[in-house]
């Protein structure tokens, strides 16, 4: 699947955990409608087959609007659906055995803190930089935070797109303006709020202002 900078202005992450017992694939089709250009299935409470089945459901509506489905960390997960690609940290697989494995045109997002990582995820082929903490999250315990300089030192010395993540919401995203990010990646700014569909159409729209 086709992807540009203009994915990464809202990336969507989900947590199934925050929707208050609504369904995580109609949680996911509000997101979609409201403007997110990428979708990352994060739920760490499933086992292979549970994050397996609940995938191929969310397939069906990214596949409907045609926005890319990427997957946390599970390589495996990613082939066996035919998901467009992976997010991996710097303690999961590797951006080479992950390249390996899914092959050349797969969406390879790669967690980054430091500029040294940024360079080393894009020369093995890395198709994004996720970075951050860009604030601190309660949806990772162990994330520090980063100084915002960093987004900038990044952005120089890479030429794929780069998104902050990381205790990002629209009261807090006009301080990353002016640092080059690509956009922002979110997971409770949109998926814990009581109307996603209007959350995610505001933080696009927000992401839009101070980004491009």
């Amino acid at each position: 699947m086709n992807i540009s900078r203009d994915n990464f202005l809202l990336y969507a992450v989900t947590d199934r955990g925050i929707l208050k017992g609504r369904s995580l694939v109609q949680a996911v089709e509000e997101t979609v409608l409201g403007g997110a250009g990428l979708i990352q299935i994060r739920e760490k409470g499933l086992n292979f087959e549970e994050f397996s089945a609940e995938a191929v459901l969310i397939k069906k509506i990214t596949d409907k609007y045609g926005v890319p489905l990427i997957i946390n960390d599970n390589t495996e997960v990613c082939r066996r659906i035919g998901a467009d690609g992976v997010h991996i940290g710097q303690k999961d697989t590797d951006i080479i055995t992950a390249r390996k494995i899914l092959g050349k045109n797969a969406i390879i997002g790669v967690s980054a803190k430091t500029v040294e990582q940024a360079v080393f995820a894009e020369k093995n082929g890395a198709s994004y930089l996720g970075v951050g903490a860009a604030f601190a999250t309660g949806s990772k315990a162990d994330a520090s935070t980063i100084d915002h300089s960093v987004y900038g030192k990044i952005k120089e010395a890479v030429n794929i797109p780069v998104v902050a993540i990381g205790g990002i919401t629209k009261e807090n995203m006009a301080e990353l303006k002016g640092t080059g990010i690509d956009g922002v990646a979110v997971i409770s700014a949109v998926f814990g709020q009581e109307d996603i569909r209007s959350a995610a159409e505001e933080i696009k729209k927000l992401s839009e202002m101070y980004f491009r």
